[in-house]
C-alpha cells in the first residue's frame, strides 16, 4: 500500500539516441570493462563486509498510477552500510582492489578480504594515501574505506560542496581540502597533488590512461542490481530512468542489464540536470563534449561537466534516451516520496530519474517519445539518503 499528496511538475528536454539499437550484442571489448561475472566477484567479496544488508526494493503503486503506467519499482540505497548512498559500494571496493593489489606486490601474495579486514596489515599501509574529488558520497565511501581498511585519506571538494558532506567525509579521518573551482576543476587538482605527493588516485571518473580504478568502482555499484534482480523475482523492466553525473553509475546498470537480460533489456533513459548535461550534449554531437561554467543545479551529486571515458563507451550505443530535469521536480518529488507509505528518504540527487519518468508519463508528447504505455513497468534507482540532513529538511519540510 502507498500514498502519496505532494504534485510533481518540471520541465524535460528530450533526445533520442540515433545509436542505440536494441539487437546490437554487449560483446567481449564491453564486457572486460564490465560485465555479470565480473559483478558477482564484487557481491562475493562487499557482501563479507561488516554490517551488509541488502536494500530495499519498494513498489510506488500510486506513483504508476501518477505517471499512467503499470508499476514503478524503487531500489532504495538511504541505508547503504550507514554511509547512506550507493556510492558507499563502489568507492570503498575500489579501495579494497587497489590496496590488495599494493600489499600483493610489496608481500608477494595478495591478502584475502579477511585479512584485510583483520587489521594485520596496518603497518604497511599506515603511510600510503587514497585520494579523490568528490561532490561528497564518492569521498565518503572512499573515506570509509581507508578506515576500514587502515590507510590515510585526502579528499578534495568544490566550492559548492556543502559543510554537512564536508563533515561527513571528516567523520572517517579524511583530509578534506576545498578548492574555488567547479567538480571538474577539483578532480584536476586532486590528480596533479598526488602525482606531486605520491598518493593513490581513486576516482569515479575516468580519462585518458585512467581507467582500471573506475572500472572497479563501477563494478562495486553492481552489487545493487544484482540485489535489484533477485527481488524482482523474473520481472524484467521495460524501461530504466538513471540518473547521471559523469556517467559511471548510470554506464553500470546499462552494462549490467545489457550483459544480462541482451536483446530483452530494459530502454534505458538517462536523466540529468540542465546546467550539467555533459551526456546528452555528447549524444548530440556523436562525441565527447565539456559543459562549461558553474554547473550549477540543487542535484549537487550530478553536477558534472566532464563525461568518464570508460562510462561513453557504454552509453555511446546503451543508452536510448537522454533527458534533462528542470531544478523545480527535485523537492516536489522527495515530499512525495516522504509521504510515501512506507517513508522513503530520498536526497536531492536520488530523485532525477524518478521524478524524469513521473513527468514524462504525464505529458503526451514526452510519454509516446519514451515509450511508455499502461503496461510499462519502471525501475528507478534511490541512489542516496539525506546525506546532507540540514538541506533535506529544508527541501522536504521547509524547516
Amino acid at each position: 500500500m502507498t500514498s502519496s499528496t505532494a504534485v510533481l511538475s518540471g520541465r524535460l528536454d528530450f533526445f533520442q539516441n540515433p545509436k542505440a539499437d536494441a539487437n546490437l550484442v554487449y560483446g567481449p571489448q564491453r564486457q572486460a570493462m564490465l560485465s555479470v561475472a565480473k559483478g558477482e566477484q564484487a557481491l562475493e567479496m562487499i557482501s563479507t563486509w561488516p554490517n551488509y544488508q541488502v536494500t530495499d526494493l519498494h513498489l510506488l503503486t500510486s506513483m504508476a498510477e501518477q505517471a499512467n503506467i503499470r508499476q514503478i519499482y524503487y531500489k532504495d540505497e538511504s541505508t547503504r552500510f550507514g554511509l547512506k548512498s550507493f556510492k558507499a559500494l563502489g568507492g570503498a571496493y575500489a579501495v579494497t582492489q587497489f590496496l590488495q593489489q599494493h600489499l600483493g606486490q610489496l608481500n608477494g601474495e595478495k591478502p584475502t578480504m579477511v585479512q584485510l579486514l583483520s587489521g594485520q596489515y596496518k603497518e604497511q599501509l599506515k603511510d600510503v594515501v587514497v585520494s579523490c574529488a568528490t561532490d561528497g558520497n564518492h569521498g565518503r565511501s572512499v573515506a570509509w574505506g581507508a578506515q576500514m581498511f587502515g590507510c590515510q585519506c585526502i579528499i578534495y571538494i568544490h566550492r559548492d560542496v556543502s559543510a554537512g558532506r564536508q563533515a561527513a567525509m571528516e567523520a572517517y579521518a579524511a583530509r578534506v581540502i576545498r578548492i574555488k573551482g567547479n567538480y571538474d576543476e577539483s578532480v584536476r587538482q586532486a590528480a596533479i597533488d598526488a602525482e606531486q605527493y605520491g598518493r593513490w588516485i581513486i576516482s569515479d571518473t575516468s580519462y585518458q590512461g585512467y581507467t582500471e580504478v573506475p572500472a572497479n568502482v563501477a563494478l562495486g555499484y553492481t552489487v545493487m542490481l544484482s540485489e535489484a534482480v533477485e527481488q524482482l523475482n523474473g520481472v524484467i523492466p521495460t524501461h530504466v530512468f538513471i540518473q547521471a553525473g559523469v556517467g559511471g553509475l548510470a554506464a553500470a546498470v546499462c552494462g549490467y542489464f545489457w550483459d544480462l537480460w541482451a536483446e530483452q533489456r530494459p530502454r534505458f533513459v538517462v536523466v540529468e540536470p540542465e546546467a550539467a548535461n555533459c551526456l546528452q550534449e555528447s549524444a548530440k554531437a556523436g562525441e565527447l563534449k565539456v559543459v562549461e561554467g558553474d554547473l550549477d543545479t540543487l542535484m549537487a551529486g550530478l553536477a558534472c561537466g566532464e563525461v568518464s571515458h570508460i562510462a561513453w563507451d557504454i552509453l555511446d550505443q546503451g543508452a536510448d534516451d537522454f533527458i534533462t530535469l528542470s531544478e523545480d521536480a527535485v523537492a516536489p518529488c522527495m515530499q512525495a516520496l516522504e509521504q510515501n507509505n512506507p517513508s522513503i528518504e530520498a536526497g536531492e540527487s536520488a530523485v532525477a530519474g524518478l521524478a524524469a519518468c513521473i513527468i514524462g508519463g504525464q505529458h503526451p508528447q514526452w510519454r509516446a517519445a519514451l515509450g511508455l504505455t499502461e503496461q510499462s513497468t519502471v525501475l528507478v534507482l534511490g541512489t542516496e539518503g539525506a546525506t546532507d540532513p540540514e538541506l533535506y529538511q529544508q527541501l522536504v519540510f521547509g524547516a
